[in-house]
């Protein structure tokens, strides 16, 4: 009997060590070296948040809502973002640093452990069946290509982009909520949910181009971008049902911890 107690108690011991040791293996989770989280002193409301900006020594945001965040610490757009509808309204500034070097991934994770750590966020991930556009390489093959690592930008007329393909789907999926103009007169702007644009093109690299593209009467900004796509880019857009990853927010604090 005694002799059965000291060897389960030395299995235990055993197990606890090995679990210890292991955890200690295990690389810590990229983080970011210092940052200031603080809700934004003035709101300016959905049409004009959501300013997140990276450089290659840190992160800055402004106005900038809970789901907006989610999305590009996971990648993902709007509509891939699941929770409560303060996640839209509450508005935030961050400003953070890391080390020089880091990668995109690890910038991922990075801001990953920042909402976890100053926001609380609990948050799981969920396939989900919805309608979404699939941006894809045209029939004739793609009309842009890769800048260099490290151009800047360059002034062009018309609708300029300069990002990779994943960011110019995010953008699509706000141009595409814009209804059709009943008046040249007036601005239209995005309305609604804005449907997942998913990046199929396969292209890597940041891009640098501009288009030629002007709102229509009666047209919608799918429809005048459909045609600006395929004729200038090389690039085709196309509406199907598909298995999505979604992040769904189990919990999360409204104000953030403490700098």
């Amino acid at each position: 009997m005694l002799n059965g107690m000291r060897f389960r108690r030395f299995m235990l011991t055993s197990a606890l060590l090995a679990a210890a040791a292991l955890v200690q293996c295990q690389p810590a989770r990229p983080a970011f070296d210092v940052a200031s989280v603080r809700p934004s002193a003035h709101t300016v409301g959905p049409d004009y948040n959501n300013q997140i900006s990276w450089s290659s020594v840190g992160l800055t945001a402004r106005n900038a809502t809970l789901r907006r965040m989610i999305a590009d610490a996971w990648s993902l757009q709007l509509d891939q973002v699941i929770g409560p509808p303060w996640l839209d309204r509450n508005e935030y500034d961050i400003e953070a640093r890391f080390a020089a070097g880091a990668t995109r991934e690890q910038r991922a994770m990075m801001l990953q452990s920042l909402l976890a750590e100053r926001f609380n966020l609990k948050q799981h991930s969920e396939t989900r069946s919805m309608r979404v556009y699939e941006l894809t390489i045209g029939k004739d093959g793609p009309k842009i290509k890769p800048v260099a690592e490290g151009e800047a930008p360059h002034a062009g007329g018309g609708f300029h982009f300069h990002g990779d393909m994943r960011q110019f789907a995010d953008l699509l999926a706000v141009q595409f909520s814009i209804p059709a103009a009943a008046n040249p007169s007036e601005p239209v702007r995005a309305g609604g949910p804005a449907t997942p644009v998913l990046d199929r093109t396969g292209l890597d690299g940041i891009y640098d181009f501009s288009v030629d593209i002007h709102p229509e009467l009666g047209t919608d900004a799918f429809t005048a971008w459909q045609r600006v796509l395929e004729e200038q880019l090389g690039l085709r857009i196309e509406s199907r049902k598909a298995d999505v990853e979604v992040r769904v927010v189990d919990d999360a604090a409204k104000t953030p911890s403490a700098n």
